[in-house]
């Protein structure tokens, strides 16, 4: 089982807003800043997303085949997700639509280039 999932940012001006409108849509908000620079953010005292510079100090780059899902409540949840990330400057991966037996989904990057699902399944 996941417990959080982290992404790297090179340019926290844009993706915190975009993250803290885009999760704020299903009451996710931020916990801490973390001490390396960036957020991680949480619902319930659970955490959620880090949105981070890397460990590393290196550049943050796109990991290729990487993918992060987030569950939502219901399908109508699925497509205003998608459609905020688009407006929050987002791209279209896929839109929202029925991908499998109970596998709804969406597909979307962020503006610095990571993969994200929004799904409802079952």
């Amino acid at each position: 089982m996941i417990s959080y999932a982290t992404v790297g940012s090179n340019d926290f001006d844009t993706s915190l807003p975009f993250y803290t409108d885009l999760l704020g849509t299903d009451g996710v908000t931020k916990m801490f800043d973390h001490p390396r620079g960036g957020v991680l953010f949480g619902k319930g005292g659970q955490p959620v997303l880090g949105v981070l510079k890397p460990a590393d100090g290196e550049a943050a780059s796109v990991g290729n085949g990487t993918m992060i899902a987030i569950g939502l409540p219901t399908r109508e949840a699925v497509d205003a997700f998608h459609a905020k990330a688009l407006d929050l400057g987002g791209s279209d991966e896929g839109a929202p639509g029925e991908r499998g037996p109970g596998f709804y989904m969406a597909y979307f990057r962020d503006p610095e280039g990571n993969k994200f699902a929004a799904c409802k399944l079952g």
